[in-house]
């Protein structure tokens, strides 16, 4: 029999031939499984890799079972201990003996109140049966209506609802499983009800004890089955605390390893939980009673350093209440744990340490539990048996108990023997060795009877241990179990023998395709099977020839290995499997593609916060494979956010923050192998803040400080900046004390006196300013005097008759002393005085009762409880001032031009001032205008001419205006008396622009020009100037210049051609000169096929004006409730006038339409070229110069800001209207809704 596999380093696919692949799934053994993982390490990775990061392909699909369990079963048919593969096509046509596959345990505890079921399930081929023994002797289950077997199962189910005791089916039960090629036998199972006993009743007396003394309280749990769990409680359910003093020991018992006065405070009761009841029985409880030398319960003395003597308890040195005496012996079972206890006595309560005698204790599996008092070493072994000994100590003296342990084994496994499956005249053997303390002994049976009873087989020979077989035959067949006991337990084993005769068969899909990467060892295994075992050879493209030799490579097992695979490496390769019994083969197209490189790799960079940064990653791959890039983050897959962009060959990083410093890899993976290549970015961020303060050297004036530098975060650290922070004057608030290069990181600091200092530090780089540290401990200097005194002194007036005497307050690390205060002196300086003072605590001091504005020496000096600041300087102070008494006086006015005047006067006498002079100023305000009708605002304004000075010159004037000036002496308190009222005129000036200059153009011919008169003629207007001029590009046309009478506002010009535009500039002329002018350009112009449709989009631009809605909606107001009106009053029977409309249409034969141009006037009323015509057609007749209508105060057409006309367009009105209405209103919408109300 024989086995092998087809394993490639590639990605199998399946053709369209190919059949569904059925899971080819076994169990492994541990054995199998470790040598399944040795293979699988020593198999090829993959491609070659790089230096720069060629890995293994990530999350690459697993290969299916048929590989691992076919490849198995090849390496492991060369030993004989193999299963026969679980496809169901061999299942159902091999033969197989029974194997158990579950079974219970040895010992196996049940529940009283649940059925029992004893598990016992086996496989085979065909399907065994089961029968089971009890104590020895066959069990008859159809004869016991209780007991039950699981169909398809030997598990048996003993059911209690319909009565009966589960104590009656204790016992030592078996189970057989058996099919014609033997029987399989589980393992003896020990059947026990679990027991929960009750506790005894008993009255307990109370325990009297001496104070100091050691006490135990025994627990005698009932004995129950499992064991019980032991704790204790009082019998108010409270847990009782336990420490080193206080304890449970492993039996369950309560050790006082002294009792104090407090022990009595509650009661003691033992408890003891059953697992499978889920009960918990409780022991009547212990009281106790302490005899004491000190009655009284101080509970201070519980935290005494010496509590005991306190309390008159004679000291004791240990004892040890468990195990009695200095020595003990303990044996335990390998792969146990072992426990070992020592609880002593004394007074003060001893401390427990282990030791174990000529080594250490293992540390790997040594814990101690229970305040040190039990030492638990887990998992024990041979090397763990010696000598163990603790030590119980306290001031008083100590004490050691030895434990003597030995390690002994129950039957442990060396080599367990496993299933056979041999072809016929082939040998093997079934091995069975254990160990154990004592020796084990081993025995076998086959087919559950002893070998020494059974038929006699001279192909079978045994040796001991090992059943050697010779030439097997079908006969051969048989179930052998392997029993190895000593005196703590036993083994069985069950391993079959199987003969099988069974032609070659392939394990794998047929005709796969497999794909596989240039330059890489790869490795073919074509999973067969057969018995006895086939011959395989491979060929390729149908050659004749075995492939062995060069780059080719046959193993034992039968697998091809291709050591480089190169172009024409590809191609179809075919495996033969051949035995005395017929052949069988298959076929795999190998396909070779091209690697995955990355030839441009993403770089180390450093980058600011806010930067962008690109990472590069450019790949080369077999363009019949699917590419996938992804990125990684520090081994994490990258989570790709609104800041990045990530596209085939590049990573973008938008607004780099300090989170996006980390390495990034770049994977470049197709679905055979991958390439990937790393960077690091580095963000440079603020440093850590620096920590641990610490200060030294002190003295009266300094201290040294040092830090630890915190992380500089890629950026180095050019600066430390040392605060300090004092309690007294601004608590909590932090002062600059000096600068520090970013090289250190200890710094001598020159201190003020009497500052209690706190200090902390703040690192610098070229990202910004770390977090302060944490604070310094405070550091108090001792006092001094002052050695400065306040800065900034003044002596001002806030009345006429006080001088305030101000400064700067010194700050804490001046004021080197407590109990700051201030000297404040001044004297007058004219009369040299003696020197008034006073002491203050604030930074301000009044002077009252002084004359006016007279000048004071001025002194502070500072002071504190250890003396005075050196004498201060001298200052000049004031004292407060009051109103100026005199005028300027023979104040003349001169006029300059017709915007500015000249000013002249007499100063005042300095005794008059009454204070500091500050200016002298005029007041002056427009009277009227030397137009008429013309309305001028008359507030005051005010020129200001500082210092002691006699002239001036006021700018800024309205020309052609009458102006009044008054003129006073101004001081720090406020202005003086008024001089007498000068009057005078400014003349004529130059016009400033005119207002509103529109140009429109209505169709290709005509341009039009209207304008609105200056804001400020600033004289009498004699006319305007436009000056105009065609230009096309940067052709100029001929300037022409047109002069206008100073009432026309409206202007016609004739274009020359239908391509050129125009400038036109406009100024208005007085007798003095032209003003200032304004330009505008007429627009650009429109497509000849279409004029009208310039003079709709004009119209369009009105509509869309939001005074022009606000119109249109109050007319709609109006006409609603116009008809309201109409239909109330037609409602009562009245009659109300109604004025209609005679609409003149435009008929298409009107000349006037075809170019665009509409007229609203009569033909035999057309207005001459240049003249303003009215609504109704006739021309308005001149109006005088100082009409306000030529301000634009008056007039009869409504116009918008743009000079558009927003009133209703009418035509010539019937003679008989015009006689009814003398009025003259305007046509408008409004006054046509007021006619007909």
């Amino acid at each position: 029999m024989g086995l092998a596999h087809l394993s490639l380093q590639g990605e199998p696919e399946k053709t369209a031939d190919e059949p569904g692949r059925d899971s080819l799934t076994r169990e492994l053994s541990s054995v199998q499984e470790a040598q399944l993982e040795r293979l699988k390490a020593a198999r090829p990775r993959g491609p070659g890799s790089r230096e720069r990061g060629l890995v293994p392909r990530m999350a690459r699909p697993q290969p299916p079972p048929w590989v691992h369990a076919a490849f198995l079963l090849c390496v492991l048919g060369l030993g004989g201990a193999i299963e026969i593969p679980m496809d169901p096509s061999i299942q159902n046509e091999l033969t197989q003996p029974p194997t158990i596959t579950k079974q219970s345990v040895k010992d196996h505890i049940v529940d009283p109140r649940d059925n029992i079921l004893i598990e016992c399930e086996a496989k085979g081929n065909p399907a065994p049966s089961f029968h089971w023994t009890r104590n020895s002797r066959f069990f008859n289950i159809a004869k016991d209506p209780r007991v039950s077997m699981r169909r398809r199962s030997g598990t048996l189910v003993i059911d209690f609802r319909s009565g009966g005791r589960p104590e009656e089916y204790e016992g030592e039960y078996q189970c057989f499983a058996r099919n014609k090629f033997g029987t399989a036998l589980s393992n003896r199972i020990r059947l026990q009800v679990s027991k929960s006993p009750l506790w005894p009743k008993e009255n307990l007396d109370p325990v009297v004890v001496q104070e100091g003394a050691p006490l135990t309280l025994q627990c005698n749990p009932p004995p129950g089955l499992p064991s019980p769990v032991i704790f204790w409680m009082s019998s108010s359910m409270e847990p009782i605390t336990q420490d080193k003093r206080v304890s449970q020991g492993h039996n369950g018992d309560l050790y006082f390893s002294n009792v104090i006065l407090q022990d009595m405070q509650t009661d003691y009761s033992c408890n003891a939980r059953f697992h499978f009841t889920h009960t918990i029985q409780q022991k009547n409880p212990f009281t106790l009673k302490v005899l004491t030398n000190h009655p009284y319960n101080d509970s201070s003395l519980r935290n005494h350093p010496d509590m005991y003597s306190a309390r008159g308890v004679a000291e004791r040195t240990p004892s040890f209440m468990y195990p009695q005496g200095t020595s003990s012996s303990q044996m335990v079972l390998r792969g146990m744990d072992l426990l070992l206890e020592c609880i002593a006595s004394g007074v003060p309560t001893p401390d427990i340490a282990w030791y174990k005698k000529g080594g250490d204790l293992p540390s790997d599996k040594a814990k101690f539990e229970n305040f040190n008092k039990a030492l638990r070493i887990t998992n024990v072994s041979e090397e763990d048996s010696g000598e163990y000994f603790c030590l119980a100590s306290n001031k008083m003296g100590s004490i050691r108990h030895t434990i003597s342990v030995r390690v002994k084994a129950a039957p442990y496994w060396l080599d367990e023997p496993k299933n056979l499956v041999l072809a016929p005249g082939e040998d093997g053997r079934l091995v069975c060795r254990a160990n154990g303390n004592p020796k084990p002994t081993v025995q076998w049976m086959v087919n559950g009877e002893p070998l020494q009873s059974a038929p006699p087989n001279p192909n079978r020979e045994v040796a001991g241990d090992t059943i050697i077989f010779r030439d097997t035959q079908i006969s051969s067949r048989a179930v052998y179990q392997c029993n190895t006991s000593n005196e703590h337990g036993y083994l069985l084993a069950n391993a079959f023998v199987s003969v099988l005769d069974v032609p070659p068969r392939m394990l794998s899909p047929r005709n796969q395709l497999i794909r596989v990467i240039l330059y890489n060892r790869t490795r073919l295994d074509c999973p067969f099977f057969g018995s006895p075992i086939p011959t395989l050879r491979w060929f390729k493209n149908g050659q004749g020839s075995n492939l062995d030799g060069g780059n080719y490579h046959v193993h034992e097992n039968g697998s091809l290995e291709i050591k480089m695979i190169r172009k024409e490496d590809q191609g179809i390769y075919t495996c033969v499997a051949t035995n005395i019994l017929g052949k069988a083969e298959n076929q795999v197209r190998l396909e070779v593609k091209d690697p995955t490189r990355i030839y441009r790799m993403p770089e180390d960079q450093v980058a600011k916060r806010g930067t962008t940064v690109q990472l590069e990653c450019r790949v080369k791959h077999d363009p019949s494979l699917k590419l996938t890039v992804s990125w990684l983050k520090d081994e994490e897959p990258l989570y790709i956010s609104n800041r990045m962009k990530k596209e085939d060959d590049s990573l973008t990083i938008f607004g780099v923050a300090e989170k996006d410093q980390g390495s990034y890899t770049c994977v470049a993976s197709t679905e055979l192998d991958q390439d990937l290549a790393k960077a690091y970015l580095t963000v440079p961020g603020r440093p850590d803040r620096p920590r641990d303060l610490e200060l030294t050297d002190l003295a009266e004036r300094s201290v040294r400080l040092t830090w630890i530098p915190g992380d500089a975060n890629n950026s180095p650290i050019t600066d430390y900046v040392v605060q300090f922070e004092e309690d007294q004057f601004q608590p909590g608030v932090w002062h600059d004390h000096s600068k520090f290069p970013g090289n250190v990181n200890s710094a001598v600091l020159q201190l003020s006196p009497y500052v209690n200092y706190q200090f902390r530090v703040i690192a610098i780089n070229e990202v910004g300013s770390s977090h302060p540290s944490l604070p310094s401990e405070r550091y108090r200097t001792s006092g001094a005097p002052p050695e400065s005194n306040p800065g900034d002194v003044k002596g001002e007036g806030t009345r006429k008759n006080n001088m305030e005497i101000t400064w700067t307050p010194m700050n804490a690390t001046s004021a080197f002393g407590p109990n700051l205060r201030y000297i404040v002196k001044w004297r007058r300086r004219e009369t040299r005085d003696a020197w008034n003072n006073a002491t203050v605590w604030g930074s301000r001091y009044v002077v009252g009762q002084t004359p006016v504005y007279v000048p004071y020496e001025i002194r502070v000096q500072a002071e504190n409880d250890f003396g005075k600041a050196p004498e201060p300087e001298t200052v000049i102070g004031y004292s407060g001032e009051d109103y100026p008494r005199a005028a300027p006086t023979d104040v003349k006015v001169r006029v300059m031009n017709s915007t500015a005047i000249s000013l002249q006067w007499n100063r005042v006498y300095s005794d008059t001032v009454q204070g500091q002079l500050r200016e002298y100023r005029a007041y002056y305000w427009r009277e009227s205008s030397l137009l008429k009708n013309l309305w001028v605002s008359q507030k005051r304004q005010q020129a200001s001419f500082p210092g002691d000075r006699p002239r001036g010159v006021v700018s800024q004037l309205f020309p052609y205006s009458n102006y009044k000036l008054e003129m006073v002496v101004v001081n720090g308190r406020g202005d003086g008396p008024r001089s007498e009222t000068k009057e005078f005129t400014t003349p004529e000036g130059v016009p400033s622009a005119p207002r509103r200059f529109r140009v429109r153009q209505p169709n290709l011919e005509t341009i039009n020009l209207e304008w609105d008169h200056p804001e400020h003629p600033n004289g009498i207007l004699v006319g305007y100037t436009l000056k105009y001029l065609p230009f096309n590009g940067t052709k100029l046309g001929k300037q022409i210049v047109e002069n206008f009478s100073p009432n026309q506002t409206k202007f016609t010009v004739q274009r020359a051609d239908p391509v050129s535009r125009y400038r036109f500039t406009l100024s208005a002329r007085t007798q003095v000169g032209s003003g200032e002018a304004v330009t505008e350009e007429s627009p650009a112009p429109p497509n000849e096929a279409t004029p009208t449709a310039a003079y709709t989009n004009n119209q369009a631009d009105i509509a869309t004006q939001g005074w022009f809605i606000g119109l249109m909606c109050a007319i709609a107001l109006l006409v609603l409730i116009l008809l309201i009106v109409c239909f109330i009053k037609r409602s009562r029977g009245g009659k109300y006038p109604v004025r209609e409309k005679k609409d003149v249409p435009l008929g298409p034969e009107d000349p006037k339409e075809e170019d665009g141009s509409f007229d609203y006037s009569d033909e035999d009323n057309k207005p001459l070229q240049g003249s303003q015509t009215s609504l109704d057609g006739t021309i308005k007749q001149q109006e005088s110069d100082d009409s306000l209508v030529d301000y634009g105060e008056g007039g009869e057409g409504q116009f918008n800001e743009d000079g558009s006309f927003i009133g209703q367009y009418t035509v010539k009105k019937d003679k008989e209207e015009t006689e009814g209405n003398e009025s003259s209103e305007a046509t408008s919408p409004v006054n046509a809704i007021y006619s007909l109300a």
